[in-house]
């Protein structure tokens, strides 16, 4: 229970506003357990469905939780004007925190952008350029994954927001994989919804915990086909055979699947959306692939859905921009992007598989089938994060990630030469071998 700030006001609105000052200002934290509806009426001298009211503004902007018995919490990630964590690498330590793809496999901007024709693009004319669209489709089609309509959105952060908005209300309870992209965890926080915690392994999501989270109530399941942040889990065949066959029992269910890796995740695109029997949306983003940059994203989905997207998105931004579109169009069409892509994928892959088995070496488990990152389960994040930066090395600690599943670093092994995992290998182990135990699966 709360006992670091005094909630005060005597109208619905008033009583919102104190607790989010207080969760601003930093009286209440994330994970703070606020008191219950009649508890704070009685405090406060007001009815319960004051409190009731207040409280519910505040989870419609995302700022607190309710989940039934466990109570009304603060979330993770509220969105609030909060100042940024700090993130200075001393010098002379190598950054393995960022989670960055190599620059030197990202393609020249420059050479591209000097090949642009940029004819004027006035309101009125159409949002999404038709060579574009017709790439993408292509793209999508070649991986089995329907593409008869199609949105372009700001990355693809921004195509699950927007989706997420176009299926769902506060409230509604969402499938999501543990560990998760610590960014999702808040969007669904600022969308007042509630998550329901999915386990992976290398394969991704696993059958048994979907099955869990859709009998609680979920109406909707986000999925990382590949590249999976932090554990670089990538769907098989047969795994995605079983979640489809779950997700069959369940119609009507959403399902978002966020392609961010694209082609640089170095393993085959396995998609659940042929066939699935309820709205649906795939997002594939260039910023992995062509660079962070490049705020672009293709989303393919049910018809309903993408005009959805796509009216919000007339409603607010617009459209993305055509000089960005015009530059992604440039880049897909170059021959050389694609030699670059490929050599990505297999420096990628190379460099991930050099670490886990380093570690596996040092006794260590880890897991990185695809993407840019390595997950290694320790028994102590602080110790192993402080420990290794005392020894040169900048990880991420996995507590952001994780909802039930243990403690980990995450290591983003991107533009980490093979000839250094050996050496921070050795010194993972080091620092996890200091307290006698090593990390677990």
């Amino acid at each position: 229970m709360v006992q670091s700030y005094h909630i005060t006001g005597s109208t619905a609105g008033e009583i919102a506003t104190s607790l989010e000052t207080a969760v601003r200002s930093g009286g209440l934290h994330p994970g703070d357990r606020l008191p219950t509806v009649r508890g704070l009426a009685a405090e406060l001298g007001v009815s319960p469905v004051t409190v009731a009211a207040a409280y519910r503004r505040l989870s419609e902007r995302g700022v607190i939780s309710a989940d039934g018995r466990r109570g009304t919490h603060v979330c993770a990630g509220p969105p609030l004007p909060t100042p940024p964590p700090g993130t200075l690498i001393p010098a002379g330590v190598r950054d393995l925190a960022n989670g960055n793809p190599d620059p030197a496999l990202l393609p020249d901007l420059r050479a591209a952008a000097r090949r642009l024709a940029l004819p004027r693009h006035l309101y009125g004319a159409d949002a999404n350029r038709a060579d574009l669209l017709e790439l993408a489709a292509a793209d999508l089609a070649a991986d089995g994954i329907p593409a008869r309509t199609l949105a372009v959105t700001g990355g693809a952060m921004d195509g699950i927001e927007r989706t997420l908005q176009a299926r769902l209300r506060p409230g509604d309870r969402v499938a999501i994989e543990d560990p998760a992209y610590p960014a999702v965890r808040d969007l669904l926080g600022a969308l007042g919804l509630l998550a329901e915690p999915v386990a992976v392994d290398d394969e991704g999501p696993l059958p048994a915990e979907l099955e869990r989270a859709l009998a609680r109530g979920a109406v909707a399941c986000l999925v990382t086909p590949r590249a999976q942040n932090p554990t670089g889990a990538a769907l098989t065949p047969d795994r995605a055979d079983e979640l489809r066959a779950l997700l069959a029992a369940h119609p009507g269910t959403l399902l978002v699947e966020d392609d961010h890796g694209g082609s640089v995740a170095g393993v085959p695109a396995v998609s659940l959306a042929a066939g699935h029997d309820g709205p649906w949306a795939v997002i594939r983003s260039a910023a992995k692939m062509l660079g962070p940059d490049l705020r672009l994203a293709v989303l393919a989905g049910d018809p309903t859905t993408v005009a959805r997207v796509e009216g919000r998105q007339r409603l607010g931004t617009g459209w993305v921009s055509h000089v960005l579109q015009e530059l992604v169009v440039a880049l897909w069409r170059d021959p050389a992007t694609a030699g670059l892509l490929a050599r990505a994928a297999q420096a990628y892959t190379a460099r991930r598989t050099a670490l886990v088995a380093a570690l596996a070496a040092q006794g260590l488990v880890a897991h990185g089938r695809s993407g840019l990152n390595v997950w290694v389960p320790v028994p102590e994040e602080v110790d192993t994060v402080q420990g290794l930066l005392a020894r040169g090395w900048a990880v991420r600690g996995g507590e952001r990630y994780r909802i039930r599943t243990g403690p980990a670093i995450r290591v983003t092994a991107a533009a980490l030469l093979p000839a250094d995992a050996e050496r921070l290998a050795a010194d993972v182990a080091a620092t996890v071998h200091r307290s006698g135990r090593t990390g677990a699966a």
